[in-house]
């Protein structure tokens, strides 16, 4: 089948699938006048880096759990040491979101949000430092 087809039943951009190729992930095999042709069993092995990527695997992790799922004596403890490793980078990422979200909500809070330009907000995108807000009695 030809790069579009491919692209179809795996589910991939052709561009995702042409890069695949060029960075050697995927091998498909040419015709007699030099065309790609898609046999199944690359259409499956798209489909499989297509599913790796969406569990957030890095293209060498990808390239990793290729070479395992392509392997029939491979041990399955290997497959989980990869696993597990994408596990902690995405609770890493959780609590790097997590904090994140602390500081900007800290941030919305102490915005007045009202029609005045000074905003803590935009203090802090700005590498300012934030201002305390004096106090009601201090104003009077």
């Amino acid at each position: 089948m030809n790069i579009g087809e491919a692209a179809r039943h795996s589910g991939l951009p052709a561009k995702t699938i042409r890069y695949y190729e060029e960075i050697g992930l995927v091998r498909p095999d040419r015709r007699d006048n030099n065309y790609r042709d898609y046999g199944d069993h690359t259409v499956e092995v798209l489909r499989f880096l297509r599913r790796s990527r969406e569990f957030g695997f890095t293209i060498e992790q990808c390239r990793a759990l290729l070479s395992l799922y392509e392997d029939p004596t491979r041990c399955s403890s290997e497959v989980k040491t990869l696993a597990s490793a994408r596990i902690g980078e995405i609770d890493a990422k959780i609590r790097e979101l997590e904090a994140l979200r602390e500081s900007l909500g800290t941030l919305v809070c102490q915005c007045p949000g009202d029609g005045a330009p000074d905003c803590p907000i935009i203090d802090e995108l700005a590498g300012a430092p934030v201002r305390p807000v004096p106090p009601i009695a201090a104003m009077r």
